[in-house]
């Protein structure tokens, strides 16, 4: 297993990200959208086992355009009100318009690390969302978009998700947590139906029992068992979208 650490140009500045290959063999990518306390050794940890699986994986650093920030505590951060209005003021700059856009430079990316073939997306948290953006907005490339724990899937905003279903062409998995103010029952009711008018080919799974942020290996609320069927349906979704 190998990372490696690149510098993404996307026009807007220099994205750092890391590459994650398991060999030279795999031709199929996968990018892996962080949840809020960006890029760290549990993301790295999640790569690494997804390249294992061949694929050729890249995690990028969403919040390149808010400068130097964490590490985070991913387990108290939320609770100092300072650390918690930075962490949200940079989500809110990384919108969806601006990781959209910066998808493009993305699959350039791994286009050039080997992945020629098709791609998918996995996102956590704030990362589940830009997962299934990606999917609408590259169409042609993505084949499978997964988000796990993802807030905001179907809000009032004016670039929720779930208003992108009509472009999405690949297939889509959404895992929710069992309890989730970010993306509560009526949210998920919006996102099952705007997919399925659209005609999506799509899986919506309410996990039991587990809390926001319950895959992530460093989070307080992570449960080893629920991580465990996450990872079940991840790598069987891919297998089934990317080969």
């Amino acid at each position: 297993m190998t990372k490696r650490d690149i510098t993404i140009d996307t026009g807007d500045g220099q994205c750092k990200a890391g590459v994650f290959k398991a060999g030279s063999g795999a031709t199929a990518g996968v990018i892996l959208y962080m949840d809020a306390f960006g890029p760290r050794p549990a993301l790295d940890a999640m790569a690494e086992r997804l390249a294992a699986s061949g694929y050729v994986v890249l995690v990028p650093d969403l919040f390149y355009r808010s400068g130097a920030y964490g590490p985070f505590d991913t387990k108290t951060a939320f609770n100092d009100p300072a650390t918690r209005d930075r962490i949200m003021g940079m989500m809110h700059a990384a919108s969806h318009a601006l990781t959209e856009r910066d998808g493009r430079s993305f699959i350039e990316a791994l286009t050039q690390e080997g992945a020629s073939a098709k791609i998918g997306t996995v996102g956590y948290c704030m990362g589940g969302g830009r997962a299934l953006t990606a999917a609408a907005a590259y169409s042609d490339r993505v084949t499978g978009a997964a988000s796990f724990h993802g807030g905001n899937l179907a809000s009032d905003a004016a670039d929720s998700p779930h208003l992108k279903a009509p472009m999405i062409k690949g297939r889509v998995y959404v895992g929710a947590a069992g309890e989730d103010r970010s993306f509560p029952p009526e949210q998920s009711a919006k996102l099952d139906l705007a997919l399925r008018t659209a005609g999506v080919d799509y899986t919506m799974e309410n996990y039991i029992g587990m809390a926001h942020g319950w895959t992530v290996p460093d989070h307080g609320v992570f449960n080893a068992a629920g991580a465990e069927r996450h990872w079940k349906r991840l790598l069987e979704f891919f297998d089934e979208t990317l080969h």
